[in-house]
């Protein structure tokens, strides 16, 4: 199975003309050779531009190649912009399976005979497409309300699944012979990753995603999350209340109703530090696609996200362990950064401290009082990349999620405003997150979380507080008492020590005494005295010491 899809992938790879977009230096000859040999797979796009057959490529792989293209996408200091504008398609503008089969979807998992029997009104031509789903315009019959109806593909997870076991073989391929496999380590990796995917497949568990991210966000001016109508969602079907805004993508329509670029970024970078460190749940899947900014009042941009099928959290450690790398990172107190890393286990102990810091001193200073459009984030991570290498430092598979969330947010920074200065944002609200952890206020807020376990406990203290000091009081006894029974244990193995050996002596006299002219009950004498050693010693060894 995994031979016939590794086949099939090169196929479209090679049929949509990928192989003519790599210069011919950095193909080994037996790539080049290879490449000839397959003489019946030829360019059939030939009249397309690279961006199209890159995009026609990635889509007719499935989801998890679109997922790349996805994230490619928002990387536009690292791709041509033809190619990544062609790339963004994949975000909404996957092809769509037939709407007849959507609505007999809907109404199966729904229990409908009809769809008129819940919406007044429902568009056949699905308002986006994406990987894993699409969606539809509709009406609630009874309300009125504005609603879409997002509805899974067919026959996913067939596909995911021969993509995984192929991602997996080729993970332990690469964990085996790589030099930093087991540092890099991408069968954890591509597990995350898998985990992320199959969520995707469960619209219940996305609707509760939803359903939390709209709590956590109540009442911001920052971040709006729809409503989710759980009472319609099932495992293939999630109905949510329809939203207007502008796709965040489209800046000229943001320039067009002066809309505040500069706070829109800035508020974007806020956002998704509140959700890493004040909630420790993040919206994960933050591509321009699933983006929008709300039309109503520009000087004060709000987002409006959707498509929740991917959240990320993080726990205490580290949360913390971030937190204060970022606070570091922004002070340039790269010693510090250093010594966090070795505290966390993310570098060996042995780690040279002192050339550590000097590495990350070097990749990180050009960077810091820039914008983003003078920073080339593409060389930044190749260098960051060959010092984690050098420095063997471990890859940390529950942060994947982070790290590509936050490729998406500083593309979709450089996109909006690329002057923006994003350690000057992102800064004072780490500082405070800090203080909060660790101030008074931080001990108080534990003592208030607390207090009701402390309340139900403490008449309970004074018996515990009596019971404790009773064996303090007790313990130079049962030290004395344990001494004693130390002692005692050493003289009986002494003792079965030399009943064993006086025992092996008359045993040994007994079988040679036979080869003597000596009567009979003389080495029959030895002998049992020899055995009863033997018994004393076998007693002595397992006597119990009270």
């Amino acid at each position: 199975m995994r031979i016939f899809r590794l086949y099939h992938i090169n196929k479209v790879l090679l049929q949509h003309g990928l192989d003519e977009l790599i210069p011919d230096r950095w193909m080994p000859w037996y790539v080049r050779v290879m490449r000839k040999s397959m003489f019946w797979i030829r360019n059939r796009y030939k009249d397309k531009s690279a961006g199209e057959r890159l995009t026609l490529a990635l889509q007719s792989l499935g989801p998890v190649f679109i997922k790349f293209g996805q994230m490619m996408s928002t990387r536009r200091d690292l791709l041509a912009p033809a190619i990544a504008n062609e790339l963004a398609r994949l975000q909404d503008k996957v092809a769509p399976f037939p709407s007849d089969k959507a609505q007999a979807i809907i109404r199966q998992a729904l229990g409908l005979n009809d769809l008129n029997e819940l919406f007044s009104e429902f568009h056949t031509e699905p308002l986006a497409s994406a990987s894993i789903a699409q969606v539809h315009a509709a009406k609630f019959k009874e309300s009125g309300q504005d609603v879409v109806v997002k509805v899974l593909r067919p026959d996913l997870r067939k596909t995911i699944e021969a993509d995984m076991e192929l991602m997996f073989t080729l993970a332990q391929v690469l964990q085996k012979w790589l030099p930093d496999g087991k540092r890099l380590r991408p069968v954890e990796v591509v597990t995350e990753y898998q985990k992320t995917l199959v969520d995707e497949l469960d619209l219940l568990r996305e609707s509760a995603n939803g359903i939390q991210l709209r709590n956590n966000f109540e009442g911001s001016d920052s971040l709006y999350i729809p409503k989710i109508y759980s009472d319609y969602c099932r495992t293939n079907v999630l109905v949510m209340e329809r939203i207007y805004g502008i796709p965040v993508a489209n800046v000229d329509a943001l320039l067009a109703q002066n809309t505040n670029m500069k706070r829109l970024a800035e508020r974007g970078v806020e956002v998704f530090f509140t959700q890493v460190f004040r909630d420790s749940y993040f919206h994960a899947d933050m591509h321009p696609g699933n983006i929008f900014v709300s039309p109503e009042n520009p000087s004060q941009p709000k987002y409006i996200a959707i498509d929740f099928g991917i959240v990320g959290t993080l726990n205490k450690d580290d949360k913390r362990y971030l937190a204060e790398n970022f606070v570091a990172f922004f002070n340039r107190d790269y010693r510090k950064v250093a010594q966090l890393h070795a505290d966390s286990g993310w570098v060996p102990p042995d780690t040279n401290i002192d050339e550590f810091e000097m590495a990350i001193r070097t990749v990180c200073e050009p960077i810091f009082q820039k914008p983003l459009a003078e920073i080339s984030f593409g060389n930044v991570l190749l260098q960051l990349f060959n010092t984690a290498r050098r420095f063997n430092m471990v890859v940390q598979p529950q942060l994947v999620l982070l790290q590509k969330t936050l490729l998406y947010i500083e593309g979709l920074g450089r996109q909006l405003y690329p002057q923006l200065d994003l350690w000057k944002t992102a800064k004072p609200f780490l500082e405070n997150w800090m203080k909060e952890q660790v101030g008074v206020g931080a001990m108080m807020s534990k003592i208030k979380a607390n207090l009701p376990y402390w309340s139900e406990k403490l008449p309970d203290m004074p018996d515990l507080l009596h019971d404790s000091l009773q064996q303090i009081k007790a313990l130079p006894h049962q030290q004395q008492k344990e001494h004693q029974r130390l002692v005692e244990l050493q003289v009986n193995a002494t003792k079965a020590a030399h009943y064993g050996i006086v025992g092996a002596t008359f045993i040994i006299v007994a079988a040679i005494l036979p080869g003597y002219d000596i009567h009979w009950a003389l080495p029959t004498t030895s002998a049992l005295v020899g055995v009863g050693c033997w018994i004393q010693s076998w007693r002595k060894g397992h006597r119990e010491v009270k």
